[in-house]
């Protein structure tokens, strides 16, 4: 597997700009049709897997997700790494306004190395699936003490032909205010990248932080299947 175009040939001064803006980036074409069907294809192999949800079991929703296991898959792994090296600047950044202290290192290799010796060892990357009515409440994939501030969602199908509804959905919440809610449909082959945790954003006083949280409204019909890439790994 590979992806459709190469990361380096995204425009990474305009995704910088929407996530310091807005806290996420959308990103279309960067996964090909075959790409995404092989994808979701690896889904029903359970050798690629080290843990199943179901959402209705814990509340989380209606659907299933399914952890990869190490080693990886190329695809994923090539994505994580790549998209790391991408973004880390922007983590960075969100690091040093907010006054966190610790800088994240120059390779994701090198970052994975350090939550493994906090512990955090299970890996994370995942791919979701929903059918008709399924859904995911609002949350947040932080799984220890240790994460990376920035995380990405792959869009598997076609929203026009494979399913209805299923919006994307991104929540920000500032102090002393109402959240606001974007609502995004990515076409098939797109990718978000969120804030995980929070982001800066810069007031009278200087930054402070606002907490973000996304989910995914009802299916109306057909399946929905998405991607995710974490940066951090879990707790066992």
């Amino acid at each position: 597997m590979s992806s459709r175009i190469l990361l380096s040939e995204i425009d990474w001064l305009s995704v910088t700009a929407d996530l310091n803006q807005n806290g996420y980036a959308y990103i279309s074409d960067v996964l090909s049709k075959e790409v995404c069907n092989e994808l979701i294809g690896a889904y029903e192999n359970p050798d690629l897997y080290r843990k199943i949800v179901v959402m209705e079991r814990h509340r989380f929703g209606l659907g299933e997700y399914k952890y990869f296991d190490y080693p990886l898959l190329s695809i994923v792994q090539q994505l994580r790494e790549d998209l790391y090296s991408h973004i880390r600047a922007v983590a960075n950044l969100w690091q040093g306004v907010l006054k966190l202290g610790s800088q994240f290192p120059d390779t994701h290799e090198q970052w994975i190395e350090y939550c493994h010796s906090q512990g955090q060892i299970e890996a994370t990357p995942l791919i979701l699936k929903y059918g008709k009515g399924g859904f995911n409440t609002l949350h947040q994939d932080m799984y220890g003490e240790v994460y990376f501030p920035l995380q990405a969602a792959f869009f598997l199908n076609d929203p026009n032909t494979d399913y209805q509804g299923g919006e994307f959905v991104l929540t920000e919440q500032v102090p002393r205010a109402q959240s606001k809610v974007m609502v995004l449909k990515p076409d098939r082959g797109a990718v978000v990248i969120f804030a995980s945790n929070f982001r800066p954003i810069k007031g009278s006083r200087g930054y402070y932080r606002a907490t973000m949280r996304h989910g995914v409204s009802e299916v109306r019909s057909g399946n929905r299947h998405t991607l995710g890439i974490i940066f951090h790994d879990a707790l066992k």
